[in-house]
């Protein structure tokens, strides 16, 4: 995957070996990081394909990568723009 294909604010990163996707959202409250947190996972359950989300007082974290890749696949790609564009 060539950096021109990462979404605006996302960064490869290697967890236990795997790369992935990943970036970090930032709110005013838990209630607003809530919401987005509840909003990407109606968007993963859309597509059955599921992220790493850590909900904490004002931020998200989302990490998205494909167990069967062992990596990223073109669906991370695309659904990590798909978080760019519901975030609030």
């Amino acid at each position: 995957m060539s950096n021109s294909e990462i979404p605006a604010g996302w960064s490869e990163v290697e967890v236990d070996g795997i790369p992935q996707l990943q970036k970090l959202y930032q709110f005013k409250n838990f209630v607003e990081a809530l919401a987005f947190t509840n909003k990407v996972g109606e968007l993963a359950e859309s597509f059955n394909h599921h992220p790493a989300l850590t909900t904490e007082w004002g931020k998200v974290s989302v990490c998205w990568w494909t167990h069967t890749e062992k990596g990223i696949s073109q669906l991370d790609i695309d659904m990590a723009r798909r978080c760019n564009e519901i975030q609030p």
